[in-house]
């Protein structure tokens, strides 16, 4: 007869030599309360399981770990450029030259945090959606004459993914050089066929921190989120397109797909370069250097706008510092889109700072989406956000992805960014942060025009959904760190 007294036995025997020590690995960590108090609890309700889900999706490495950037000579030049701006901006030559006197702290603080060098010679067009966006994508790679550098979070083997595929092997036989770099986890349904016969046409294609077993439990967490082209080093694409059918397409059971990209023209696309430079040198200690990949930057008249990368590979989390400080330097307004809200403390306190001081804040979210605990974790937020003032908007003509910010006049920012933890904390991303009155005013259309497709959440209404809605989003809540 089986002894279950014994077997309990050694089973709480061995919870308490695994789970202690892998507690204190999570405590020692030093992440967010929030993400601490979420895996500990794990390991108490899941016993031995908990640990096993720790150690393979859970762990956070130290970034002299996960990315060493000294023998990158692009950013050794970048830092050098960002040196003497700053100096400059301390003597305030090139605040004034440019008109930015009101911008002159935030774009202090992305030179300081991410080497976010200040251009001026660029020329934006806002892409509102898929057709738009892959128009514009496939006439700019088919004029290219040196270079195509891509990096994308899922490069899909479908419709689209097969024209653009078809459309590089066409560049790379005219002599133009093409690298590719596909997050492997976001990536995983291409296939081998599809990367052979990329490479067979001269095409360098590499996947970013491939997860294999036994390298699977270090890499899985940070994933590369970026979506970027740059050609010819002097023109770049940005935001929150992939390459999929969806982003045409839809999705069945959401329906169409509402995202927002950039086209970025000029000396900002030399600096979204440094980005894919950096990536590249990760995967494969090879060099992107000279002229030809790093056009001279010009003192052209232009947009001006920053370009800030952040992941685990930096010091600061500069995207998240960057809006922290946008938001809560605000005077009139903050609208915001993003497909998930699950924002950390700090930025949630500025949200509410900003509200309760009479700015008008605006949130979009999707009231369907691709994710269900991202979407109920996103809904646990919006009480206390509609209590301080914060206006929410669910909307509802298929599922938005945009991921945008706008204050006041002269500020915005479009990237790949979610206004979420993942984004700002653990994946691998890249935002423009824009300094013009004329693209914040057309972005600014661009948000009504969302706006008119959403139905607003009043405080008083939301708070009458049903105990079944709010447990499911306190659950959401609880165990969204570990996703």
């Amino acid at each position: 007869m089986f002894d279950w007294s014994q077997f309990w036995n050694w089973f709480y025997l061995i919870f308490l030599i695994t789970a202690i020590p892998v507690a204190l690995m999570i405590i020692l960590e030093k992440r967010s309360p929030f993400k601490t108090a979420a895996w500990i609890l794990v390991l108490i309700l899941i016993p031995i399981f908990g640990m096993i889900f720790y150690l393979v999706f859970g762990q956070e490495y130290r970034k002299r770990k996960m990315f060493s950037r000294r023998g990158i000579k692009s950013l050794k030049e970048m830092r050098r450029l960002s040196a003497e701006q700053l100096k400059n901006i301390e003597q305030n030559k090139l605040i004034s030259q440019a008109g930015l006197e009101n911008q002159a702290q935030l774009i202090r603080l992305m030179l300081n945090n991410s080497d976010s060098l200040l251009t001026t010679g660029n020329i934006l067009h806002l892409l509102k959606d898929g057709r738009q966006t892959f128009d514009h994508i496939f006439k700019a790679v088919e004029k290219a004459r040196h270079h195509i550098h891509m990096e994308y979070y899922i490069f899909a083997d479908d419709k689209i993914g097969n024209k653009l595929k078809e459309l590089l092997i066409k560049k790379r036989k005219e002599g133009v050089e093409v690298r590719v770099i596909v997050d492997d986890v976001g990536s995983w349904g291409l296939t081998k066929k599809f990367f052979k016969e990329l490479i067979a046409n001269g095409i360098e294609i590499r996947p970013f921190m491939e997860v294999r077993f036994p390298r699977f439990t270090s890499r899985v967490n940070y994933r590369n989120h970026r979506k970027i082209i740059v050609i010819d080093g002097k023109v770049g694409f940005l935001g929150g397109l992939n390459i999929a059918d969806r982003y045409i397409e839809g999705l069945k059971g959401l329906g169409h797909w509402r995202d927002t990209h950039l086209q970025l023209n000029g000396d900002a696309a030399t600096t979204l370069q440094v980005i894919f430079a950096a990536d590249w040198y990760f995967i494969t200690k090879q060099n992107l250097y000279g002229y030809r990949y790093f056009p001279p930057l010009s003192d052209a008249p232009g947009v001006p706008v920053q370009v800030s990368a952040s992941g685990p590979d930096y010091s600061w989390k500069s995207i998240e510092q960057g809006f922290f400080a946008a938001i809560a330097g605000a005077h009139k307004k903050v609208y915001l889109v993003t497909p998930y809200l699950m924002p950390p403390q700090d930025l949630i306190t500025a949200l509410k700072t900003a509200a309760l001081s009479q700015v008008d804040v605006r949130i979009i979210i999707p009231e369907k989406s691709d994710a269900t605990i991202s979407k109920w974790c996103s809904f646990s937020y919006v009480e206390e956000l509609l209590e301080a003032g914060v206006r929410i908007f669910f909307y509802q003509n298929g599922f938005i992805h945009s991921k945008y910010l706008l204050v006041d006049d002269h500020f915005s920012s479009v990237g790949t960014s979610n206004f979420d933890f993942r984004s700002f904390e653990t994946n691998f991303e890249a935002n423009a942060f824009i300094y013009q009155k004329e693209f914040a005013d057309e972005l600014e259309q661009h948000f009504l025009t969302d706006l008119n497709n959403c139905r607003e959440i009043k405080y008083r209404e939301w708070r009458k959904r049903s105990l079944f809605f709010k447990v499911r989003e306190s659950l959401a809540h609880i165990i969204s760190p570990m996703f």
